[in-house]
């Protein structure tokens, strides 16, 4: 059975689903995006997601689609017309397609490109890498500076975990003047002398909303957390890592820079956090 899309309105089989040559998203990477995840046919975080969608098109002065307040129950209706049990649904909201090429913004009016589509990915939550844990490159950060925009501009991103599986690691972190910023999809962690440390909301980072959720619960389960910047090399001596992600929930990392953390195994903080995130999340989907 086709996939089921949705575009500007309309529910459609993907391969009829079309966005014009000339929409922004495709000529200037000028959209915002949100990934949520589903867990038993429920939505993780929606109420985040959908707040931080907010702030992004706020941010970039970006006209809200009049659909904004029916997220919910569109988000919904793709879970059912696909069958999602465990996946993701990927939202995209461009500045539409004025009809030309032009760096300008186009005419007050011009209503925005409304996307979504669903993956579907059994076991989800049940991941093979989040017992083994994975292992990251450290590369340079060379981003745009307003990283706490969720923008579809995303190609250094991609190069960035490129860059990794060619050194046979899995992900990599980026660094910015000696410290870590975040991942090239996800919030990055250590902990060192049992305390959490993560970099402190910016614009240098995105600010995940998996990230608010875990932090949120390691305090309540009177873990120390410390939001500052760390080095790369406090990372490749640190007792363990982590990082975070709508998709990855909370990830142990094992090795950074060819640097064992720890016996080489997910840490007891990492692996505890990950429990309490997916229990904690599905009491509360949606």
């Amino acid at each position: 059975m086709s996939r089921i899309v949705y575009v500007n309105g309309e529910y459609l089989p993907e391969e009829e689903a079309k966005v014009s040559v000339f929409d922004r998203g495709f000529l200037f990477a000028d959209g915002v995006y949100e990934v949520t995840s589903v867990l038993g046919g429920k939505l993780i975080d929606f109420d985040g997601h959908f707040r931080r969608l907010q702030r992004s098109l706020s941010e970039l002065d970006m006209q809200a689609p009049e659909v904004l307040g029916e997220l919910l129950e569109i988000h919904r209706e793709l879970v059912a017309r696909n069958e999602i049990g465990d996946g993701l649904i990927y939202l995209q909201i461009t500045r539409g397609a004025p009809g030309d090429r032009d760096f300008a913004f186009p005419p007050e009016g011009t209503a925005p490109t409304v996307v979504l589509f669903t993956q579907s990915k059994p076991g989800l939550a049940d991941s093979p890498q989040a017992r083994a844990g994975v292992r990251v490159i450290s590369i340079e950060d060379i981003r745009w500076g307003r990283r706490d925009i969720k923008t579809v501009q995303l190609l250094y991103p991609s190069m960035g975990k490129m860059m990794a599986k060619k050194a046979g690691a899995d992900d990599a972190w980026m660094i910015e003047d000696g410290f870590v910023t975040e991942g090239t999809s996800n919030n990055a962690y250590i902990v060192r002398g049992g305390r959490i440390i993560t970099r402190n909301l910016g614009t240098e980072i995105l600010h995940g909303i998996t990230r608010a959720a875990v932090l949120r619960f390691a305090r309540e389960a009177q873990m120390t957390v410390e939001e500052r910047p760390f080095t790369i090399d406090e990372a490749r001596e640190a007792d363990e890592a982590f990082f975070t992600s709508a998709s990855a929930f909370v990830m142990p990392v094992v090795e950074i820079d060819g640097a064992v953390l720890g016996n080489g195994t997910p840490g007891p903080v990492a692996t505890r956090l990950r429990e309490i995130y997916l229990d904690e999340s599905r009491k509360t989907a949606v």
